[in-house]
C-alpha cells in the first residue's frame, strides 16, 4: 500500500509543481527538482525514496539519455565540420580544466576532479534547442553550429564518463582496450541489427492496425534489451540509453511515433527521476557549512564563465561577430540532462559527496533559468543583416 502512496505523491508533485511553475513561466525541469526538494526528506519529509521508486527513477534516467540520443543526427555534422570541431574542442577542454581545478582546489580526490571536469564539458541540448528556436536562429549557420557542437560535447562527456567509471569502478572482466574494441563492434552491430529487428517484427504482423503502439513497445523492448547487454559488458545503463537513441535517431522518422515516445518518457518516467534528484538534494548544507556555500558559488561561476569565455573565443576564431560569438558562448552554458546523470551516478558510487551534489543541482537550476534569458537578450541585439 505504501508503495502506491509514494508513487501517487511523486505523480501529484510532478503535475502540481509543473502547473504552478508554468504559470510563473519557469522551466519544467526546475519545477520538478524544486518539487522534489520541497516534498523530500530534507523538505516536508512526505516522500521517502524506496527501492521501487529508485528503480523507476533509474528507468527515467535511461529514458532521459535515450531521448537525448535521439536528438542527435550524425548526418548533420558533415557541413561546417571544421568550425564545429573548433567549438567543441575549446568549449569542452577549457571547462573540463576549470571543473577539475575547482575540485582539486576544494580538496577532492582525482576521481571527483575528473567527474567534475566531465560535468563541465556537457551542455543541455534540451534547453538550448528551444531557446535557439525561440530566437529564430535554429536554421542559421550560428544555430546549427551551436547545436552540433553541443551534441558532440555531450557525446564526448559520456565517452569520458564510461572510461572513468571503468577505471574507478571496473565491473567487466575484459581488459580496458579489449573492452572498448568490443564496445565499438557492438555499436556497429546494433546500428545494423536494430533497424532489421524492427523490420522483422513488423513483417510478423498481419495487420497494420495500431502500428505506432506496436512500434513504441518494440522500441522500449529494444532499449531495455540494449541496457541489459551493456550491463553484462559492464557499461552503465545511461550510456546504453544514449547510444540506443543515437542508433535509432536516423531510422525513427515518424512524428507520431516520436510524440508517443516523448509522451511515455516525459509523462511518467523522466519526471520521477527529476523528483528523486530534488529529494536527494540537501539544500540545508548551503546554510550550515560555509564551505558548501562557497563551493556552490565557485562551481556556478566557474562553469558559466568557462563555457561563456571558451564559446566566445571559439566564435571569434571561426569568424563570427562579437555579438554572435557572445550568443554562442552563453548558449552553451545551460547544464541539465548529462550533468544530472553524471552527478547521480557519481553520488551513487560515492565519488561525489553531498556538498558537490548540492552544488551541481544548484548549477543546473541556475544555468537552466539564466541561459535562455541571455540567449533571448543577446539574440535581439544581433542585426538581421548580420551573417550568422
Amino acid at each position: 500500500m505504501f508503495e502506491y502512496l509514494t508513487f501517487f505523491i511523486i505523480l501529484f508533485a510532478a503535475v502540481f509543481f509543473s502547473a504552478l511553475f508554468n504559470r510563473l513561466h519557469l522551466p519544467f525541469v526546475i519545477a520538478l527538482i524544486v518539487g522534489g526538494i520541497i516534498i523530500g526528506p530534507h523538505g516536508l519529509g512526505v516522500l521517502q525514496i524506496t527501492e521501487t521508486i529508485d528503480f523507476l527513477g533509474q528507468i527515467g534516467l535511461v529514458f532521459l539519455m535515450f531521448i537525448a540520443g535521439m536528438e542527435v543526427r550524425l548526418s548533420g555534422f558533415a557541413k561546417e565540420k571544421k568550425n564545429i570541431a573548433i567549438i567543441s574542442l575549446l568549449n569542452g577542454f577549457i571547462p573540463f580544466a576549470v571543473g577539475s581545478a575547482i575540485a582539486i582546489f576544494f580538496g577532492y580526490h582525482n576521481s571527483a576532479a575528473l567527474l567534475l571536469g566531465i560535468i563541465f564539458i556537457s551542455s543541455s541540448v534540451a534547453v538550448i534547442i528551444p531557446s535557439i528556436e525561440g530566437a529564430n536562429l535554429l536554421y542559421t549557420r550560428l544555430g546549427r553550429e551551436i547545436i552540433s557542437a553541443t551534441i558532440i560535447e555531450d557525446v564526448i562527456s559520456l565517452i569520458l564518463l564510461s572510461i572513468v567509471l571503468q577505471s574507478l569502478d571496473p565491473v567487466t572482466f575484459l581488459p580496458l582496450p579489449v573492452f572498448y574494441i568490443a564496445l565499438v563492434i557492438l555499436l556497429i552491430l546494433l546500428k545494423i541489427l536494430i533497424p532489421k529487428l524492427r523490420q522483422f517484427f513488423d513483417f510478423l504482423r498481419e495487420q497494420k492496425k495500431g502500428l505506432f503502439d506496436f512500434e513504441v513497445r518494440l522500441i522500449i523492448m529494444l532499449l531495455i534489451g540494449v541496457v541489459v547487454i551493456f550491463e553484462v559488458l559492464g557499461l552503465h545503463p545511461i550510456i546504453a540509453g544514449f547510444f540506443t537513441g543515437l542508433v535509432l535517431s536516423e531510422s525513427v522518422k515518424s512524428k507520431v511515433l516520436k510524440q508517443k515516445i516523448h509522451a511515455i518518457s516525459y509523462g511518467l518516467f523522466i519526471p520521477i527521476f527529476f523528483i528523486i534528484v530534488g529529494a536527494e538534494t540537501d539544500y540545508h548544507l548551503l546554510f550550515e557549512v560555509k564551505t558548501a556555500l562557497l563551493l556552490t558559488i565557485v562551481v556556478i561561476l566557474g562553469s558559466f564563465l568557462a563555457k561563456f569565455i571558451s564559446g566566445y573565443f571559439a566564435g571569434r576564431l571561426i569568424g563570427f561577430s562579437g555579438q554572435a560569438s557572445a550568443l554562442l558562448g552563453v548558449a552553451t552554458t545551460p547544464q541539465l540532462s548529462t550533468t544530472l546523470a553524471v552527478v547521480f551516478i557519481g553520488h551513487e558510487l560515492g565519488f561525489l559527496d553531498n556538498n558537490l551534489m548540492t552544488a551541481m543541482v544548484a548549477l543546473t537550476l541556475f544555468t537552466t533559468f539564466i541561459g535562455p534569458f541571455f540567449i533571448n537578450l543577446i539574440a535581439k541585439r544581433i542585426p538581421k543583416t548580420c551573417e550568422i
